[in-house]
C-alpha cells in the first residue's frame, strides 16, 4: 500500500485529494513524501509516523550522538546521499541502518550489495529527511576527516618520530603532494569556509601542531595534529601559493584560490619563522563579504543617509578610520560594489588586494621596488579615473595627492588610522595637508569598530544591573536632539540581551559580526572650524550640532534592539 493510499485509509485525506497528489507525484517525478510536505498537508514527524505504521518499520526520530566514521563509511558518502540511507550503530556483525525510503527497491539492492561486501547483517529503521541531513553532516566532521587522512599518512610515512623525516626540498614536495596531506589541507580549508572563519592559524607548539580558526573575531583551537606532519602541511600550502617550499628562515606571502561548493574562495597566505618552526596564517577571502549591503554592515539611520549622499557626489574624499581588523576595507568594498557601473572607470591601489571585483582595475603596491601608494596615485591620475580607492593614507605625499585628486573631480576612497571620526581632520593636517584644502575636498569621515552579533535564536532579554543602567541612561541623555525621540522609546522598557548558546550558533551565543559607526560630514559650519580652529573639542561641538552619534552610542542603540550585547559594545568602545 502506498503512503497516499494509507493516508486515505486513516482518513487523513480524502480520495479526491489523494488523486491530486498521485497526479503531482507522477508529473513531477518527486516522492510522495516530498509532495505532501511541500503542500503542508502534514508536518514531517506525523507523516513519517504514518509511514512507519504503514511499512511496519520502526521510526527513529532523534539521534544526537556522534557516529564513528568507521561505521558511517560502511555506506560511502555518495551512496548515502543518493539513496538517503546511513549506518547508525554496529553491534558485532549487526548494523542498524537508517533509511528515508526503505520501500525503494534500488536502495534495498544497493544496501544488500554493500553489506555483502563487508560480510555484515543489518536491521532497517525509518528516519526522516531532517534526521538524515543532520546525520550526513557527520561524514564531514573536521576531526573525523582529518583523522582518516592522518591514518593514511601514518601508513605511508611509517610511525617514525619527526626527527626521522628527511627535510630536503624533494622530500618536502613529495610529502606535500601525497593524497593524505592534500586531503587534510583541503578539509581544513573547506571547514574554515563552511564555518565562516575569517582566518586559519597553523602553528607548531612543543607537543603538537595546533590549528585555530578565527570566528567572529575570536580565535578557537579546533584541531591538534602530530607535530611530525607540520613540514608536509606547510609545504602543501606553499605549493598552492607558489612560495619557496625549502625557504623556512624568512617570512613569505602568497595567495591561491579554490572552489568550495559553488563558491570561488581566495586565501591570502603568510608564513612566519618562529622558534618552534614556521607558523602559517591564511586569511579567508569570501567574495560574499565584499558585496555586503550597507544594512548588513550595520549602517543605519543618519549614518546610512549621509554615506548614500556622499557616494552620489562625483568628487570628494570618503575616509574610513579604525584599528586593524575593524572592517574598514569591507566598508570600502561595499561602496565600490555600489559605484561599480559600466559608465565609470574605477582604479584601486591596495596592499594587498583583498577581493577581486569584476570591472574594477585593481593594482597591488610593491614597496620593495618603489611602487608605493604615492607613486601609484600619481600614475592613476593619468589613467582617466572617475573613482579612486587608495588602501591607506600613510604619509604626507599620499594625503596631499588624495586631497588634490578629489579637488580635480574624482571620488577618492581611503583609510586612515585615528581613534574616532573627530580625529581625521587633525590627523590630515598633521600629515601636511593644508587646512584650506580640506573643506572643498573632504566629504565624510567614518570611524568604525566590529562587534559580534547575538544569535537571534537563543539570545535572552534581561534587565541591566544598576551600573550598566546608569551608563546607558547617560549615553542616551547625551544623544543629539534628533535621536532622542527614537531613544526614548527604547529607554522606556529598558532591556538588554545576553548570549545563551544553541546548536544554531555552535553554543557560542553569537553569530556573525556587525559594525558600530560614527560619521562626521563636511558642512559650511565645519568648514569654518577647519579654517580657524581645527581642534577636536571644536569639531566635537559641530558633530553634536550635526546630529552625529558616537560609536558607543550606536552600539548601545544596537544593544537595546537586541542586535549585540552591552559587553561587546563596551569592549569595542575601548579599542584604540
Amino acid at each position: 500500500m502506498t503512503l497516499i493510499e494509507y493516508l486515505v485509509k486513516q482518513s487523513v485525506i480524502n480520495k479526491e485529494k489523494a488523486g491530486q497528489l498521485e497526479y503531482e507525484v507522477k508529473i513531477s517525478g518527486k516522492k510522495e513524501e516530498e509532495i505532501i510536505l511541500e503542500k503542508g498537508i502534514l508536518a514531517e514527524a506525523p507523516l513519517f509516523d504514518f509511514k512507519s505504521k504503514n511499512l511496519k518499520i520502526p521510526l527513529k526520530m532523534s539521534i544526537t550522538e556522534d557516529i564513528p566514521l568507521k561505521i558511517l563509511e560502511l555506506i560511502p558518502y555518495d551512496s548515502a546521499q543518493y539513496y538517503k540511507m546511513i549506518s547508525l550503530e554496529r553491534r558485532d556483525n549487526l548494523v542498524e541502518v537508517g533509511m528515508v525510503y526503505p520501500e525503494d527497491l534500488k536502495a534495498q539492492e544497493a544496501l544488500k550489495f554493500l553489506f555483502r561486501q563487508h560480510k555484515l547483517d543489518y536491521n532497517i529503521f525509518l528516519i526522516t529527511p531532517t534526521v538524515f541531513e543532520n546525520l550526513s553532516k557527520q561524514y564531514k566532521s573536521l576531526k573525523k576527516e582529518v583523522t582518516k587522512a592522518l591514518e593514511e599518512l601514518e601508513v605511508e610515512m611509517g610511525t617514525g618520530e619527526a626527527g626521522n623525516i628527511p627535510v630536503g626540498k624533494e622530500e618536502f614536495q613529495r610529502m606535500a603532494e601525497e593524497a593524505p596531506v592534500t586531503k587534510m589541507v583541503a578539509v581544513i580549508l573547506r571547514h574554515a569556509v563552511e564555518g565562516k572563519a575569517s582566518d586559519i592559524h597553523i602553528e607548531p607548539t612543543k607537543k603538537d601542531l595546533k590549528i585555530r580558526f578565527r570566528l567572529d573575531g575570536i580565535l578557537h583551537a579546533s584541531l591538534f595534529l602530530p607535530l611530525k606532519i607540520h613540514p608536509a602541511i606547510a609545504a602543501r600550502i606553499k605549493i598552492l601559493s607558489n612560495l619557496k617550499i625549502d625557504e623556512t628562515r624568512l617570512p613569505q606571502d602568497g595567495r591561491f584560490g579554490i572552489t568550495v561548493g559553488e563558491k570561488n574562495v581566495d586565501f591570502r597566505v603568510s608564513t612566519f619563522p618562529t622558534a618552534l618552526g614556521e607558523k602559517v596564517v591564511l586569511r579567508v577571502l569570501d567574495p560574499q563579504e565584499s558585496s555586503l549591503s550597507f544594512e548588513a554592515l550595520g549602517l543605519e539611520r543618519r549614518n546610512f543617509e549621509i554615506l548614500k549622499k556622499a557616494i552620489a557626489k562625483p568628487y570628494g574624499m570618503i575616509l574610513v578610520t579604525g584599528p586593524t581588523g575593524s572592517g574598514k576595507t569591507t566598508t570600502l568594498y561595499a561602496v565600490l560594489h555600489i559605484l561599480n557601473q559600466e559608465g565609470v572607470n574605477i582604479i584601486t591601489l591596495e596592499d594587498p588586494i583583498e577581493y577581486f571585483i569584476e570591472g574594477v582595475n585593481q593594482s597591488q603596491v610593491k614597496q620593495e621596488i618603489g611602487y608605493t601608494f604615492s607613486t601609484g596615485l600619481r600614475h592613476i591620475l593619468r589613467q582617466d579615473p572617475d573613482i579612486i580607492m587608495v588602501g591607506e593614507i600613510r604619509d604626507q605625499e599620499t594625503a596631499v595627492l588624495a586631497a588634490q585628486a578629489s579637488l580635480t573631480g574624482h571620488l577618492v576612497l581611503s583609510t586612515l588610522h585615528t581613534n574616532n571620526a573627530l580625529g581625521v581632520i587633525p590627523r590630515l593636517i598633521d600629515l601636511g595637508v593644508a587646512p584650506f584644502l580640506l573643506p572643498p575636498s573632504l566629504s565624510v569621515c567614518i570611524a568604525q569598530r566590529l562587534v559580534r552579533k547575538l544569535c537571534q535564536h537563543c539570545k535572552k532579554a534581561t534587565s541591566p544591573n544598576p551600573k550598566i543602567k546608569e551608563m546607558i541612561a547617560g549615553e542616551l541623555e547625551n544623544l543629539p536632539p534628533l535621536m532622542k525621540k527614537e531613544a526614548a522609546a527604547l529607554a522606556k522598557f529598558l532591556k538588554v540581551y545576553e548570549p545563551v548558546g544553541c546548536k544554531k550558533c555552535n553554543s557560542e551565543g553569537y553569530s556573525g559580526r556587525i559594525g558600530l559607526y560614527e560619521i562626521l560630514e563636511m558642512t559650511p559650519e565645519l568648514s569654518e572650524i577647519v579654517l580657524k580652529e581645527p581642534t577636536e573639542p571644536r569639531i566635537k561641538e559641530e558633530a553634536f550640532r550635526q546630529g552625529m552619534i558616537t560609536m558607543k552610542q550606536d552600539g548601545i542603540l544596537k544593544a537595546l534592539e537586541g542586535v549585540t550585547s552591552i559587553e561587546e559594545v563596551l569592549r569595542a568602545a575601548e579599542e584604540k
